[in-house]
């Protein structure tokens, strides 16, 4: 049989070229393995390869002969772990189902959506045996059978077939032909197609907590919180590489790590499903249960019971992710920061505003819960800026010598005195002016109609400097009831308004040196204390829950497609005082795009006065969207032909209307004319000249020091496509942050910015 054989494998060498590639002398090079996991979903088995550095590292430890025991090799820039024993691939920081690993080398296509399949490894080994011994002897037409009973057969090194039997017959006599179509073998992976990545630098420079919106679905195709912040981050890796390239050849840089935070689970885990069940409608199941999966975790958050389980579970969860990550990389020095989309930005910001910026303040001091109350985040003139002042007061901190006007980084405690804090609310000054602020108090309520709570105001001592101190609870537990309650709130918060306009003034002459006890100085013993709480908590629709405290202070805070301003707003919170930022995060920025429905804007709480369009983000590959300077340029197109077109007709209905005039004042009519005429043409010359100047000027307004002086709201540039339907796109809007590069662009640039690295060329129109 030997003879026939090299007969039959003859002509096609002749005919073919691949066929005559193998050369009979012992020309077998071994296979080079690469290691898969087996994705299930939906019942649907995906093998994923490795990276190249994985493999390499898997191969090596397999080399080694200790995967007869339990080594566990870390994968996936160490979110993974595999157990090359048992040969399973774990994830380390998050709950997720087991994976199947194997070592493979020999693969074949798949029946549904072909894609290679790779072979056990114990079949693999057979298989390339035989294969070494055809190339060895040059003996092939070789016929395998796998464990499930297929055919394999080896024709030669470019062609090997699997045959799968249309049914199970123990005929094996039968030709493969007759047992089913034929489906393609390869051996090695090179030969297969494969994308493999590179893998992730083992540098970590910097670490970002990832929190979810509404829903277990993040994004349109209904994806996790874990698979949309894996795209976010593969997209931060090609920016990395794109942009940040010459930093990385200098080995400056590694990569920025991003770790989902799952609340929503936890939430629902606590039996309000089941309670929901019970008194849900049959009819539309589907949308209720959608409805109960999603839209109600809007007023699960707005409930004092879930909305403390909620921050609870935010909170200890970034905590211990925090701790496992440092464990998991003890030679780490980067900084953290904390990114929130839709509902999950308002949860990390109400959590930021009740951080303290000193962990060993004591939490009993009466005095500073009291100045706590006065010097509110939300707009005394004077507010410090380095200070843990929450929405709700639940840990105040021990001593006014934490409270400093100014920007500290490293957030020493600063003891202010009323000469240069004229805004603070002095113990001092209540004291001596107390008989006179409890008559005062008594005009007030005389004048609210409210004259029968004197004696109760008068019992707890309460003057008008205290009067503007107090909130709602403090009232109602003063036995005050709901009417004349909202009544004392509602003067309050009317009178702090107008004294915002008359502060404006004093407050900027003070700041150019004005002399103490200049009228442009403050005088704490005066009566008109209302300025002192413009923005005090209101408290008034806000949900009273415990915020626990990070271990560690974030760099910046990301807000993706935030309703943070709509919130605020809701709960009675007019303006945000321009001093104010957020006590342990120095950056903020708010991040949405222009047909995101549930995107609301932050810098017109701030500065209400001035009308100002958000900073447009770049476009990532360094140029405006092509449909948008068209828009531009059509619309300063029209705006110039209105302004020639208004211009025109203006003179001549002025030249028709007017009437006729000796000929000696024809000339001077002309000359009229023609200056009219220059005049409207004047405004022509603007509308080209502002676009660059607006820009200019937009990015250097002062928006207070939320995010350290600089500008907080950042829109997108639609696609060409979305440009045709807002409406159509409003979902998608609102859910495309994970996959946007401007967006993944601009958290890289901020974070490595922070550490003096910018980008190789800078983009047009970034800050």
């Amino acid at each position: 049989m030997s003879a026939p054989e090299p007969q039959q494998a003859q002509p096609p060498a002749a005919a073919s070229p691949e066929a005559a590639e193998p050369d009979p002398a012992h020309r077998y090079e071994a296979v080079v393995p690469h290691w898969f996991y087996c994705k299930v979903t939906d019942s649907r088995e995906r093998w994923i390869p490795f990276s190249t550095q994985d493999s390499e590292r898997l191969e090596e430890a397999h080399g080694s002969g200790r995967d007869k025991e339990d080594l566990v090799v870390p994968t996936s820039g160490g979110r993974y772990d595999v157990h090359l024993k048992k040969r399973q691939r774990v994830a380390v920081y998050w709950e997720e189902e087991v994976s199947e690993v194997r070592r493979c080398t020999w693969f074949y296509k798949g029946d549904k959506d072909n894609k290679y399949i790779p072979y056990s490894e114990t079949f693999s080994e057979e298989l390339e045996e035989a294969y070494m011994i055809a190339v060895t002897l040059d003996e092939w037409k070789k016929k395998l059978e796998s464990p499930s009973r297929e055919i394999i057969i080896l024709h030669n090194p470019k062609l090997m077939v699997h045959y799968h039997p249309v049914a199970t017959s123990d005929d094996w006599g039968s030709t493969p032909t007759e047992q089913g179509r034929p489906r393609t073998v390869k051996r090695g992976v090179e030969n297969i197609a494969a994308e493999i990545p590179n893998g992730e630098p083992l540098q970590i420079d910097h670490l970002v907590f990832v929190v979810h919106g509404i829903g277990p679905a993040c994004d349109i195709r209904f994806r996790s919180i874990i698979q949309c912040v894996n795209d976010f981050r593969n997209v931060s890796l090609s920016m990395l590489q794109a942009h940040f390239k010459k930093a990385q050849e200098q080995q400056q840089i590694g990569r920025v790590e991003f770790l989902p935070v799952n609340w929503h689970s936890s939430l629902h885990s606590t039996g309000v499903d089941v309670d929901l069940e019970r008194i849900t409608l049959p009819s539309i199941n589907r949308l209720r249960h959608f409805i109960n999966d999603t839209i109600l975790d809007v007023f699960f958050y707005n409930s004092s019971t879930y909305c403390q389980t909620i921050v609870d579970t935010v909170a200890s969860e970034m905590n211990r992710l925090y701790q496992l990550f440092l464990q998991r990389n003890p030679l780490f020095k980067g900084g953290v920061s904390i990114a929130g989309h839709s509902l999950g930005s308002l949860i990390l910001f109400d959590l930021l505003t009740n951080q303290k910026a000193a962990p060993e303040e004591d939490e009993h001091s009466e005095e500073v819960r009291a100045l706590r109350r006065c010097t509110d985040p939300w707009g005394t003139p004077a507010a410090p800026a380095r200070v843990a002042v929450p929405l709700r007061s639940h840990q105040p901190p021990a001593s006014a010598a934490a409270w400093g006007r100014g920007t500290d980084s490293k957030m020493h405690r600063r003891k202010v005195s009323k000469k240069h804090d004229p805004w603070l609310c002095s113990q001092e000054s209540r004291t001596t002016s107390s008989n006179r602020g409890i008559e005062e108090v008594k005009d007030i309520l005389k004048k609210l109609e409210l004259s029968e709570y004197c004696d109760v105001f008068e019992k707890e001592k309460m003057d008008r400097q205290a009067l503007f101190l107090c909130t709602e609870k403090n009232l109602k537990e003063m036995g005050i009831p709901l009417g004349p309650r909202m009544k004392i709130l509602h003067y309050i918060s009317s009178k702090m308004e107008m004294q915002d306009q008359r502060a404006a003034a004093p407050r900027q002459s003070g700041e150019h040196g004005a002399e103490p006890g200049s009228p442009s100085q403050h005088d704490p013993n005066s009566t008109d204390d209302g300025k002192n709480c413009q923005y005090r908590d209101i408290g008034l629709g806000q949900v009273s829950a415990n915020y626990p405290q990070l271990n560690y202070k974030p760099t910046i805070f990301f807000a993706f497609g935030s309703p943070i301003g709509m919130f605020l707003t809701v709960r009675g919170v007019k303006r945000i005082n321009p001093n104010y930022s957020l006590p342990t995060c120095k950056g903020f920025f708010n991040i949405f795009h222009p047909f995101d429905p549930v995107a609301y804007r932050i810098e017109p709480m701030i500065v209400p006065d001035l009308e100002f369009e958000p900073m447009l983000l770049p476009h990532h590959k360094g140029r405006k969207r092509m449909h948008l300077e068209l828009k531009e340029g059509l619309t300063r197109m029209s705006v110039d032909l209105k302004n020639n077109l208004l211009g025109s007709l203006r003179v001549a209905w002025q030249s028709f209307t007017r009437a006729p005039l000796p000929a000696v004042e024809a000339a001077s009519t002309d000359a009229e004319a023609e200056a009219e005429a220059s005049a409207e043409k004047q405004p022509d010359t603007k509308p080209e000249e502002t676009p660059a100047a607006v820009k200019e000027e937009a990015s250097l307004i002062n928006v207070g020091r939320l995010n350290g002086g600089n500008r907080i709201d950042y829109v997108l540039q639609e696609k060409p496509i979305e440009s045709f339907n807002e409406y159509l796109f409003a979902l998608q809007g609102h859910l495309c942050y994970w996959e946007s590069e401007d967006t993944v662009l601009l958290v890289l640039k901020e974070i490595y910015q922070t550490q003096g690295i910018t980008l190789d060329q800078p983009l047009p129109g970034s800050q």
